[in-house]
C-alpha cells in the first residue's frame, strides 16, 4: 500500500491530478446540501489538503476557513483558490485536534477523507484521538451548526461497504449521534494509461484491475459515506 504521509508531503501535485478526477457525476455537492444550505454559511475545513472541497463550497458560501497538517498540500490548494474568482476563503497549517478559531465560530465544521488517518495511525489509541478531534470540532461550531465528515465507503466498488480497517470508526460514529447518507463519486480518467498511473500511485497496484469502461470513458467506482451531526443548542 502506497505511504499517503509520503505522498502528502512530497506528490501533492499527483494527488490533485487524482481527486480532481473523483466525482464526475457531481453528486457531492447536492448531497452535502441534503443535509443543510450552505449559502452564506461560514465553513471551517479540517484536512484541506489541495483544496478540493474548498473550491466545491466556496462560491457560495460566506467564508470558509481551510487547515491541513501538510504545508505542500496547503501551497498548491493556495494556487488553486487563487485562479478561482472566489476571495472569500484562507488557509492554514493544523491538526484536527488544536484548530486556530475561536469557540462557535463556524457554522459548519467540514472535514474529507482526513479524519479516518487518526484511526488508521493510532491503533490502539484511536478512540482517544478521534474524541479530540471531534471535541475540537464541537468547540469551534456555533449551537445548531453541523460537523460534517466524509469518508470512503469503496474505492473500486459498486455498492457501499466500509474498508476493514475503518469499520469499527463508522460504527463508533453512528453511536455517538451521527447519521448517515451515502454517494457515488466515481473517478473518471481521460484514457486507460492516466487511470493506470494515478490509481496505482494512490491506491496500489491491486485496485488497478478494478478500473471499468463504461459510456463516458474510463471509470474508477467510488463509494463516498457522509456522516453530520448538529450541536444542540445551549450546548
Amino acid at each position: 500500500m502506497p505511504d499517503h504521509a509520503e505522498i502528502y508531503r512530497r506528490q501533492a501535485d499527483q494527488y490533485e491530478q487524482l481527486v480532481s478526477r473523483e466525482d464526475y457525476q457531481g453528486h457531492l455537492l447536492p448531497a452535502l446540501q441534503q443535509i443543510g444550505a450552505f449559502a452564506g454559511l461560514t465553513v471551517a475545513e479540517l484536512g484541506a489538503g489541495t483544496g478540493r472541497l474548498t473550491r466545491l463550497v466556496a462560491p457560495i458560501v460566506k467564508d470558509v476557513h481551510a487547515f491541513d497538517l501538510s504545508r505542500p498540500m496547503l501551497d498548491l490548494a493556495r494556487v488553486k483558490l487563487q485562479e478561482g474568482r472566489d476571495t472569500n476563503w484562507r488557509i492554514a497549517v493544523a491538526d484536527h485536534r488544536q484548530v486556530p478559531l475561536g469557540d462557535g465560530v463556524a457554522d459548519i465544521v467540514l472535514s474529507g477523507w482526513s479524519v479516518c488517518y487518526l484511526v488508521v495511525e493510532n491503533d490502539l489509541s484511536w478512540e482517544g484521538e478521534l474524541s479530540k478531534a471531534l471535541l475540537e470540532m464541537r468547540r469551534i461550531v456555533r449551537p445548531g451548526g453541523a460537523l460534517i465528515l466524509i469518508e470512503t465507503l469503496g474505492t473500486g466498488r459498486e455498492e457501499p461497504e466500509a474498508p476493514a480497517g475503518l469499520a469499527a470508526y463508522y460504527a463508533y460514529l453512528q453511536a455517538v449521534g451521527f447519521e448517515h447518507l451515502w454517494v457515488r463519486t466515481d473517478y473518471l480518467f481521460r484514457d486507460n494509461a492516466e487511470a493506470d498511473s494515478l490509481t496505482r500511485f494512490f491506491f496500489g497496484d491491486d485496485m488497478v484491475a478494478k478500473i471499468r469502461q463504461n459510456e463516458h470513458g474510463v471509470v474508477l467506482p467510488e463509494c463516498t459515506g457522509i456522516w453530520w451531526v448538529r450541536r444542540a443548542p445551549g450546548s
